[in-house]
C-alpha cells in the first residue's frame, strides 16, 4: 500500500501543480498566437534590468521622451547577484539563470508559506495556503525572472523564525530580504514591533531579541547608503525611486486613478478594495500572530500608498500571503473531495489569466 505524502510534500506538489498549469496554459496560448512565451518570462520588463545588472553591474539609465530618467539603481542587488553567480557556475546565460533562481525560490517560498500556515492553523491549512498562493491572480509573476518569489521566501522563513523565537535567524533573513526588494520595510517593521511587544510582555530585553531586531534593517539601509554614496547625495535612493514613479503619496495616485475611471470600472475597483479590507479584517479576527499580521498589513499599505502604476499593485501585494490564511482555513475545513475542485478551478483561472496577461501588455 502506498503511503500518503507528508503535508510538506503535499504543499510543494500542490504548489508546483498550480505553476505547471500556468506554464502549460502559457505554452498553449503562445503556440496558438505564434508568440514566444519563454521570452515573456525572462526577457521583458524588469527581468531585462536584472539581467543587465548581472552582466554589467550598475550604471545604466534611460531617459524617457518626457525627460524622466530611469536608472538601474532602483533595482536591489541580491537577485542579479544570484543570476551572475549561477551563470558563472552553470552553462547558462544570466537571463536563464534568473528564471532558475526565481523557480527555485518559488518552491522555497511555498515551503515557508506552508510552514507558517501549519504553525498558525495546522498542517492541512498550511497545505491549502501554499496552493492558494500558487493560484493567486497574478501568480504568473512567480514563474518570471522577477524578485517576488525570492523576497516572499525570505520573508516567510523570517516570520516563521520570529514565531519560533529564533530572532537572529529572523534578522539575518530580513537582511537578505532588504537586499531584494524595498518591501522589506514591512518585514523590518514586523520584527521591530514584535520585539517591542515581547520586551514589554517579558519585562526584559534578551540579547538575541536585540541582536535580531538591530540586524533586520541592515540590508535595506545598506543599499540605500550605497546608492547615496555612489550618487553623492543622501537622498539619492529616494530620488531614483521617485523618477520611476515609486514615491509615497499617501494613496493620492490611487484615488486619482479611481476618480478618472468610468463609473462601472470605478465601482468594481472600489468593491475589490472593499474585499481587500474585508480580508484584512478577517486576518485580525483570526488572531494571526503579531509578526505575520504586521507584515501582512504593512505590505498591503506600502502597495497602496505609493504613486506607482495601478496595474502593478496586485503584484506588489502578492508577498502578503497572510491575506490568504482566512480563506485557506475555511477551505481546509472542507472534505478533500470538495476542496480540491475549488483549488483546481482557482488555479485554472489564474493560469488562463496569466497566459492572457503575459502575451498581452504584460506586467509593468
Amino acid at each position: 500500500m502506498s503511503r500518503a505524502p507528508s503535508p510538506t510534500a503535499a504543499a510543494l506538489l500542490g504548489y508546483a501543480a498550480t505553476r505547471l498549469l500556468g506554464l502549460a496554459a502559457l505554452a498553449i496560448a503562445a503556440a496558438a498566437t505564434g508568440k514566444d512565451g519563454m521570452h515573456r518570462l525572462m526577457g521583458r520588463w524588469d527581468a531585462v534590468w536584472y539581467t543587465r545588472i548581472a552582466e554589467h553591474g550598475y550604471g545604466y539609465q534611460v531617459t524617457l521622451p518626457n525627460g524622466a530618467v530611469h536608472a538601474d539603481l532602483a533595482f536591489f542587488p541580491l537577485f542579479p547577484a544570484l543570476e551572475r553567480a549561477l551563470s558563472t557556475v552553470l552553462p547558462v546565460d544570466a537571463a536563464t539563470a534568473g528564471l532558475l533562481v526565481s523557480w527555485a525560490a518559488s518552491l522555497a517560498a511555498a515551503w515557508g508559506i506552508y510552514a507558517v500556515g501549519a504553525h498558525v492553523a495546522g498542517p492541512r491549512t498550511g497545505v491549502v495556503l501554499a496552493v492558494l498562493w500558487g493560484a493567486y491572480p497574478t501568480a504568473f509573476v512567480q514563474s518570471m525572472a522577477y524578485t517576488e518569489t525570492l523576497f516572499t521566501a525570505l520573508a516567510a522563513w523570517s516570520v516563521l523564525a520570529v514565531l519560533r523565537d529564533r530572532w537572529i535567524l529572523a534578522g539575518a533573513l530580513a537582511v537578505l530580504a532588504g537586499l531584494t526588494r524595498p518591501t522589506a520595510a514591512a518585514l523590518i517593521a514586523a520584527i521591530g514591533i514584535t520585539a517591542i511587544v515581547t520586551v514589554v510582555r517579558e519585562r526584559k530585553l534578551r540579547a538575541r531579541v536585540a541582536a535580531g531586531t538591530l540586524l533586520a534593517p541592515l540590508g535595506w539601509l545598506g543599499y540605500v547608503v550605497y546608492v547615496g554614496v555612489r550618487q553623492d547625495s543622501a537622498t539619492a535612493y529616494f530620488e531614483v525611486q521617485s523618477a520611476w514613479g515609486n514615491s509615497i503619496d499617501g494613496g493620492l495616485a490611487l484615488a486619482r486613478f479611481i476618480a478618472g475611471l468610468p463609473w462601472p470600472a470605478a465601482l468594481g475597483l472600489c468593491l475589490a478594495l472593499g474585499l481587500l479590507g474585508w480580508l484584512l479584517f478577517l486576518c485580525v479576527r483570526q488572531r494571526q500572530p503579531l509578526p505575520l499580521l504586521v507584515y501582512t498589513i504593512a505590505v498591503v499599505v506600502i502597495s497602496l500608498v505609493g504613486a506607482a502604476y495601478f496595474g502593478s499593485r496586485p503584484r506588489l501585494m502578492m508577498p502578503a500571503f497572510g491575506l490568504l490564511l482566512p480563506p485557506a482555513a475555511a477551505l481546509a475545513r472542507l472534505r478533500t473531495r470538495n476542496a480540491v475542485p475549488v483549488l483546481g478551478a482557482l488555479a485554472l483561472a489564474s493560469a488562463v489569466y496569466g497566459a492572457f496577461t503575459l502575451l498581452g501588455a504584460g506586467p509593468p
